[in-house]
């Protein structure tokens, strides 16, 4: 594909008669959940480019619709509310769309058109023909003239972006004595299970570590994470001296990025292990019951980078933090993806 075929930047006169270019619009369509809205979105961002997500849930019937005939899945092209896509305000503005997963990639490809392609994030799960350009994990095993493929997950914090944060989060945490630990916490999805049981281990693995070598401790969890499991973090955890914020006041999941000295990350999120390896602290991976070939390989690959540890099973601490740079494959894939569309 010619870049060319999409070079077609807008302009618009600003307040003193000058063309000046109009940002390009992407329209993303997904499931509605929080790591494909962080990677679809941080995208869009990492492209400069405007992003308005839209949720999409197409059912079983619905996808082997848009898998035929375009008047065929037409119909189907509605997001989770039910609206019609096709003449959505937000698509007709739109120069890209950008698409996430299975299903995601279901609604995307039926949105493509001449003027407007579609770039897929994840395995689509059908025919890579049907998009003018995917990236992916090189664990999602696939390839093609219109596939690039990167050691971490998508997502929206640059470098810049983790230094503000820093210089924010820092007076903030300035009160606590070193080395800062941090953990995210996830919760159970389709191929791991995080229970009260995970929680509690998890929870005296850091607190020993504290013990161990002092300095101060703090646990974030997410929407996921099981009441009971968030509950057992915090009979643990706070009597220790240690810290678990569950949803109230500023969240602090990019100032501890940031600023932790050690980070520790539930395996269950590939998009919080793509997160958190972006910073400066070593970062453990805390094993959960349960099995992904894909997440395993993702992980192998950054144990091979020498970014990542997995916590060993009879391990009661965290390993010593280890020298590491930050890792984040974002910045190159959004770089070849400006020269194959030409936006």
């Amino acid at each position: 594909m010619a870049s060319a075929m999409y070079a077609g930047a807008q302009t618009g006169a600003d307040p003193e008669g000058v063309l000046a270019p109009t940002p390009t619009h992407a329209f993303v369509v997904g499931e509605n959940f929080a790591g494909m809205r962080s990677q679809a979105l941080g995208l869009a961002h990492r492209a400069g480019w405007d992003g308005t997500f839209q949720p999409v849930c197409p059912s079983r019937v619905a996808r082997v619709a848009l898998a035929g005939p375009r008047w065929l899945g037409r119909s189907c092209l509605r997001g989770s509310g039910g609206q019609v896509l096709v003449s959505h305000k937000d698509l007709l503005r739109s120069d890209v769309v950008i698409s996430i997963g299975g299903k995601g990639g279901a609604i995307g490809a039926g949105l493509r058109a001449r003027h407007r392609p579609v770039v897929q994030i994840q395995n689509p799960r059908q025919s890579l023909a049907r998009f003018d350009l995917i990236i992916a994990c090189r664990h999602d095993d696939i390839s093609g003239p219109n596939v690039l493929l990167g050691r971490t997950a998508l997502h929206g914090l640059t470098p810049e972006e983790l230094d503000h944060a820093r210089q924010e989060w820092e007076p903030r945490l300035a009160h606590l004595p070193r080395p800062l630990v941090a953990a995210f916490v996830g919760g159970s999805n389709g191929r791991f299970q995080l229970g009260e049981a995970e929680a509690r281990r998890l929870a005296h693995v850091l607190v020993q570590t504290r013990k161990d070598e002092g300095g101060s401790l703090i646990v974030t969890a997410s929407r996921r994470t099981d009441p009971q499991a968030l509950a057992a973090l915090k009979e643990i955890i706070e009597p220790a001296g240690g810290f678990v914020w569950d949803g109230e006041g500023d969240n602090p999941y990019i100032g501890l990025i940031a600023c932790a000295d050690n980070l520790l990350v539930t395996i269950d999120s590939v998009s919080m292990m793509s997160e958190s390896v972006a910073g400066r602290a070593p970062v453990t991976v805390f094993p959960l019951p349960g099995k992904s070939r894909r997440i395993n390989e993702f992980v192998e690959e950054l144990e091979l980078a020498g970014r990542v540890r997995v916590l060993g099973e009879s391990a009661i601490r965290l390993p010593t933090p280890w020298y590491v740079t930050p890792l984040d494959d974002t910045a190159e894939l959004v770089g070849e993806m400006h020269n194959r569309l030409g936006f």
